[in-house]
C-alpha cells in the first residue's frame, strides 16, 4: 500500500477534529444558540478550506520524496535532477485535486438533521465556557489576594528577620555538626571528572576549616545532575549544593509558618469568605516565594561569612530565640576581630613579600654604566658600515671583544680579523677555538663575562635589547661592560633608548647614512623577472627551498640561507654568491642581519610572516632591516627593491620614519639568584615569583617559557635533587630549539647522565634527508653545549670535527635535493603552479568547503 493511501483516512479523520473544535469554539461564545444553518453561513468560506489546508500539509511532510517523483512521473512530469523545493511545489499543485473530501456533505449528514445533537453540542460548549470565566474571576481575586499577603509579608519579615536569620543558622550549625560526626571526608579531585575514583581520606576535622566556604568545595561522596549554559551534566556532589538546598527548604518552612502565625485576622477571614475555605500553606508560600529568593541570597552571604567552629559550637545549644541572639552577636564581635587579625597578617606578608621581592629583584634592573667608559654609539641603516668602523677602532686597541647576535656574523669576523692579521680567537656556547697570542675574540653576546676587561668592545645590533627572550644579554652587555671604550651598533630607532640606558656617561655619537640609494620598482614582480644579484625574501625553509627549486629548474644558478641552515653550509652558500658561482640567492629575513652581500635587489615574495603567534604584515622597520642590504658601493651604487604586490603600501612602510623603541628585556642574573636563596631554595617558587614581580617602567620581563618547560620535565626528580639551583637553571637557559622534540628528549636524556656520573649520551645523527641532516647538526650542538659547560674540551673538539662533516654532507645535499623540493598540496600532494598563495589545491579547498557546509 503506498504511502499516499495510508495517509487519505489520516487527514479525513484530522479534518473532523478541526471542524468539530471550529463548532465548539463558535458556540461557546453565543449567548443565545444559533442554528446549524446560521453557523454554515458564518463559517462557509473557513469550512470550504479546512480540508485542503490539512490534506496538503500532510501529503507535503508525510509523503517520502522517491514517491512524490514517482507520482509526479506518472502524471508525465520529468523530475530527474530537479531541486526538492520544485518538486514538494509541483506535487502540492497535484495534490490539490486528489480525491477531494466533501466537508459541507459530511457535516450536514451528521449534525444537520440531529437538531437534539445540536442543542447538546451548543449547552455543552456554553457550560464549559461559563465555568472557565468563573474560574478566571476566582483566579483574578486569588491574584489580588497573593499581592495584598506579599505587602503584609515583607513588614513581617522585617520585623521578624533576626528570628528567620538565627533559625536558618541553627538548622546549618545542626546539619554541619552531623555531617562532622557521620560523614567521609574524600580527597580532593575536578568534580566533573567522574571517572576517577573518589578515595575516602578520613573524618573532617574542624581545625582544617576556617570559613564556611572552605568546607562547603568538600565532595559528598553522591553524583547530582546540574545544569550549566544550558546543558545537563552529571557531576561529584559538593556540599555546597547540599546545604544550599537546606537553607531553601528550611527558609520556606520557617517564612510560611510565620506568616500563617501572624498575617492579619482581616485578610484571613477575607480569604475565607470569598473562597470558602482556610488560606492553606501552599496559597502562602505562592505569594512570598519572590520575597523568598531575596531573602534567601541574604542569608547565604551571612552563612558563608560565619566560621566553622561557630556553627559547631551552636549546634550544641538548643534554640532559644535570646540566647542565640548573644550567641550570634558574641559570635560576630568574635569573627570580625578575627577577620581583622586575617587582614593584618595577610597586609604582614604582603609587606614582606614586598620587602622581600625588592630585595631580590630590586635594584638589578636600574642601569648603572661605568662612567669612567667612553662610550661611541654607531647610529644608523643597515648596510651603511656601522660594524666595518667599530671594527677597525677594535683591531687598534691591544684587546677586544665582539659580540655578535647570531654564531654566523661571529665566525665571520673570527676569520675576518685572522685573515687581516689581527689573532683572534672564537667563542659560542657550541665551540671554542683558541688562537695563539689572541688578545681579541669574537663570540655571541650571551657569551660576555662582566669580569672579563677589555680595551675595547664592540656589541653589534643593539636593537635586539628589546626582544623578550635574548634582550637582556644586550642590556647586560651594555651596562655592565668593563673596557676604556664600548662601541655600539645600532639602528635610529634604538638611539633613545640607548642614550637613556647610558645616563650622564661619557658619549660619542656617530651617524651613518647610506652611500647607495634605495629604489622601489613601480612593477610588481615575476619570478620571470629574476636576473643576476638578485635576492629573493620569503619567509620560511620550505618557501626558500621551493623557489630555489623553481629556479634552478629554470636554468639559474642559486645559493640560500635559511634560519636552520647549519652556520658553516650558510657561510658556503654565501661564498658562492660572493664569488659569483651562483647569480641569485633565496633567503628568509636571516639576511637582514650584519651579511653583506653583493646585492643588486631585494625582492619580497611575500609580505606577511608568522610570528610564532599569527601571521602578519611586516613591520616598517623589518622591511627597512631587509631591504637594506641592496646595494653595494662599487658594484651597486643603487639598490633596487621590488615587491609581488602592494607596492604602494610596502613602499610607505619603507619610507616612514622610525618610532623610537621604548622598552628593554630583562631576564635573571647571577645576583638575583644569590638573593633568592636566602629565602628558598627551588626554581618552582623562583619562576612563580619572577611571573608576580612587576618590572620596571620602560622594560619588559623575559618570558622563560623555555627554561619552564625544561623545568616541567624534571621537577621533582632526581635531577632537581642532586643539582644546585644555579646549575640546574644553567643547564635549562643552554640556548637550542625546544620546538624540536628530539632536542628536548636528548637534553632530558644527558641530564640523568649527569647527576648519574655517567658518560653523555652520543647526539643522534641520521642522514637519510636533508631535514634529518639539519637536525643531526642541531643534536651534535646541544651536546657540545653541554661538553663546554662541563669543560669537556677533548671531547668537543671530536665532536666539532663531526658537525663539520654534517655541514659538508648539508651543503652537499642541498645540490642534490633541492630538485625534489616542488610546490605540493599539502593534503593530496598534486604538485601547485609556483605563484600559487595557497598550500592547498583548488579541489581539496572545495572539498574542505562541502564539508563544513555540510556537517
Amino acid at each position: 500500500m503506498s504511502k499516499l493511501a495510508v495517509i487519505y483516512p489520516q487527514a479525513v479523520e484530522h479534518t473532523k477534529r478541526k471542524v468539530f473544535e471550529d463548532i465548539y469554539s463558535y458556540l461557546e461564545m453565543k449567548e443565545n444558540m444559533p442554528s446549524f444553518d446560521q453557523y454554515l453561513q458564518e463559517r462557509m468560506n473557513y469550512l470550504e478550506q479546512i480540508w485542503l489546508n490539512v490534506w496538503l500539509n500532510k501529503v507535503t511532510n508525510d509523503i517520502p520524496r522517491n514517491e512524490k517523483k514517482q507520482i509526479l512521473s506518472e502524471k508525465g512530469f520529468e523530475v530527474a535532477g530537479v531541486d526538492r523545493k520544485l518538486i514538494n511545489r509541483l506535487f502540492r499543485n497535484e495534490m490539490r485535486t486528489y480525491q477531494p473530501f466533501k466537508v459541507l456533505e459530511w457535516l450536514t449528514e451528521t449534525i444537520g438533521e440531529n437538531k437534539q445533537d445540536w442543542e447538546n453540542r451548543y449547552y455543552h460548549a456554553r457550560a464549559d465556557f461559563l465555568k472557565r470565566e468563573k474560574q478566571a474571576r476566582l483566579q483574578e481575586k486569588k491574584d489580588k489576594f497573593k499581592f495584598l499577603i506579599k505587602d503584609e509579608a515583607e513588614s513581617i519579615f522585617m520585623e521578624n528577620s533576626d528570628q528567620i536569620f538565627l533559625s536558618v543558622r541553627y538548622a546549618v550549625a545542626k546539619q554541619l555538626s552531623n555531617d562532622f560526626k557521620t560523614k567521609r571526608k574524600y580527597k580532593t579531585v575536578d568534580k566533573f571528572a567522574l571517572e576517577e575514583k573518589l578515595v575516602e581520606e578520613g573524618s573532617f576535622q574542624n581545625s582544617e576549616y576556617t570559613t564556611i566556604p572552605t568546607f562547603f568545595e568538600e565532595l559528598t561522596g553522591e553524583i547530582n545532575k546540574t545544569l550549566e549554559w544550558g546543558r545537563s551534566y552529571y557531576t561529584y556532589e559538593t556540599y555546597d549544593y547540599v546545604y544550599g538546598r537546606l537553607i531553601s527548604d528550611s527558609l520556606a518552612d520557617i517564612l510560611i509558618e510565620i506568616v500563617n502565625d501572624q498575617l492579619s485576622p482581616k485578610l484571613k477571614n477575607q480569604y475565607s469568605e470569598i473562597f470558602s475555605e482556610e488560606i492553606s500553606d501552599t496559597f502562602i508560600w505562592g505569594s512570598i516565594s519572590d520575597l523568598a529568593e531575596e531573602f534567601e541570597e541574604e542569608i547565604i552571604s551571612e552563612i558563608e561569612e560565619e566560621y566553622v567552629s561557630d556553627l559547631l559550637t551552636l549546634a550544641e545549644t538548643p534554640f532559644n530565640l535570646v540566647k542565640h541572639q548573644e550567641q550570634y552577636e558574641k559570635d560576630l564581635i568574635r569573627r570580625e576581630k578575627r577577620k581583622a587579625e586575617e587582614l593584618a597578617e595577610i597586609q604582614r606578608r604582603r609587606e614582606e613579600e614586598e620587602r622581600m621581592m625588592e630585595d631580590i629583584f630590586g635594584q638589578e634592573y636600574n642601569p648603572s654604566p661605568d662612567r669612567q667608559i667612553h662610550y661611541t654609539l654607531h647610529i644608523g641603516e643597515t648596510n651603511t658600515g656601522k660594524t666595518h668602523h667599530a671594527l677597525e677602532r677594535m683591531k687598534e686597541a691591544i684587546s677586544g671583544i665582539y659580540l655578535a647576535p647570531l654564531r654566523l656574523l661571529a665566525l665571520e669576523v673570527y676569520d675576518k680579523l685572522n685573515s687581516e692579521g689581527t689573532p683572534c680567537s672564537l667563542k659560542t656556547g657550541e665551540e671554542e677555538k683558541m688562537t695563539a697570542g689572541a688578545a681579541h675574540t669574537s663570540c655571541t653576546v650571551e657569551m660576555f663575562q662582566e669580569k672579563d676587561f677589555y680595551e675595547v668592545v664592540v656589541i653589534d645590533e643593539a636593537q635586539m635589547i628589546t626582544d623578550k627572550d635574548r634582550g637582556f644579554s644586550w642590556y647586560k652587555a651594555i651596562t655592565k661592560a668593563k673596557a676604556n671604550e664600548v662601541h655600539i651598533i645600532g639602528s635610529r630607532n634604538s638611539k633613545s633608548m640607548l642614550l637613556q640606558l647610558l645616563g650622564e656617561a661619557e658619549i660619542t655619537i656617530t651617524e651613518y647614512t647610506r652611500d647607495t640609494p634605495l629604489e622601489v620598482e613601480t612593477k610588481e614582480f615575476k619570478i620571470t623577472h629574476v636576473k643576476k644579484g638578485d635576492a629573493l625574501i620569503c619567509f620560511s625553509r620550505r618557501r626558500v627551498l621551493e623557489t630555489a627549486s623553481k629556479l634552478q629548474h629554470d636554468g639559474h644558478s642559486v645559493s640560500m640561507i635559511y634560519g636552520s641552515m647549519p652556520p658553516e653550509t650558510r657561510k658556503k652558500q654565501i661564498q658562492h654568491f660572493n664569488n659569483g658561482d651562483t647569480k641569485v640567492i633565496v633567503s628568509t629575513d636571516a639576511i637582514g642581519m650584519g651579511l653583506n652581500l653583493p646585492i643588486h635587489r631585494i625582492v619580497f615574495l611575500e609580505n606577511e610572516k608568522f610570528d610564532g603567534t599569527r601571521r602578519r604584515r611586516l613591520s616598517s622597520q623589518e622591511v627597512k632591516q631587509i631591504a637594506g642590504r641592496a646595494g653595494r658601493k662599487g658594484i651597486y651604487n643603487v639598490g633596487k627593491v621590488a615587491f609581488t604586490k602592494e607596492i604602494k603600501l610596502m613602499e610607505r612602510l619603507l619610507l616612514q620614519e622610525d618610532e623610537p623603541v621604548h622598552t628593554f628585556a630583562i631576564a635573571p642574573t647571577n645576583s638575583v639568584f644569590e638573593r633568592f636563596q636566602k629565602y628558598y631554595h627551588d626554581l618552582d617558587t623562583f619562576f612563580e615569583l619572577w611571573e608576580r614581580f612587576n618590572s620596571p617602567n620602560g622594560t619588559k620581563k623575559a618570558s622563560l617559557s623555555e627554561e619552564r618547560l625544561l623545568y616541567e620535565r624534571i621537577s621533582g626528580t632526581e635531577i632537581e635533587a642532586r643539582l644546585s639551583m644555579m646549575d640546574l637553571y644553567g643547564f635549562l637557559h643552554l640556548p637550542f630549539s625546544t620546538k624540536e622534540q628530539e632536542l628536548i628528549s636528548q637534553w632530558e636524556e644527558t641530564m640523568y647522565a649527569i647527576v648519574n656520573g655517567e658518560k653523555l649520551p652520543d647526539p643522534h645523527i641520521k642522514n637519510r634527508n636533508l631535514e634529518e641532516l639539519e637536525l643531526s647538526y642541531k643534536s651534535i650542538g646541544l651536546h657540545l653545549l653541554f661538553l663546554y659547560r662541563l669543560g669537556q674540551r677533548t671531547e668537543a673538539f671530536y665532536w666539532e670535527r663531526v658537525r663539520e662533516e654534517i655541514s659538508e654532507q648539508v651543503h652537499e645535499r642541498l645540490k642534490s635535493d633541492i630538485k625534489k623540493f616542488t610546490k605540493k598540496c599539502r593534503n593530496c600532494g598534486k604538485n601547485l603552479p609556483w605563484e600559487s598563495e595557497f598550500q592547498i589545491c583548488d579541489t581539496c579547498h572545495s572539498a574542505r568547503y562541502r564539508n563544513r557546509y555540510y556537517s
